[in-house]
């Protein structure tokens, strides 16, 4: 591939709303508990966050972020832009995490790969949430 058609693929890769967001906020909805998407008060801007209750979500595309599975690996082509990008990206990743748990926000990261396995997902998100609840109603 030319670097004008690998440009041209990657542009139309979404920031927002993407597929596996999307399937995160369903199983949320279906848990019976409410959020805010994207919300700009936060840092790093997380996908899912209720802030009554001090938890945030994030659902993160294994490519985008380094994570460590078959998805998340490196491409073979043009490694000397790709590495430093994942890089910051990961760094990055962990500074929002700090400054959220700083806040005493509680901080989930879901994996793009976790989504093959929804019944194993919906109950660690069960498991998050009510934790989350049960934090939020002893303050």
């Amino acid at each position: 591939m030319t670097s004008a058609s690998v440009s041209a693929r990657m542009s139309t890769v979404r920031q927002r709303h993407t597929a596996p967001e999307i399937a995160v906020r369903r199983l949320v909805h279906l848990l019976g508990v409410r959020y805010r998407v994207c919300c700009r008060d936060l840092p790093g801007r997380p996908d899912l966050s209720n802030q009554s209750n001090a938890w945030c979500i994030f659902v993160h595309g294994c490519f985008w972020h380094g994570h460590d599975c078959k998805r998340g690996r490196l491409p073979k082509v043009n490694l000397d832009f790709w590495q430093p990008k994942i890089e910051r990206n990961r760094r990055r990743d962990e500074d929002v995490r700090k400054a959220l748990i700083a806040d005493d926000f509680r901080v989930l990261t879901v994996w793009q790969c976790e989504l093959g396995e929804s019944l194993k997902l919906r109950t660690k998100l069960a498991k998050f949430l009510r934790v989350s609840r049960k934090t939020a109603r002893r303050e």
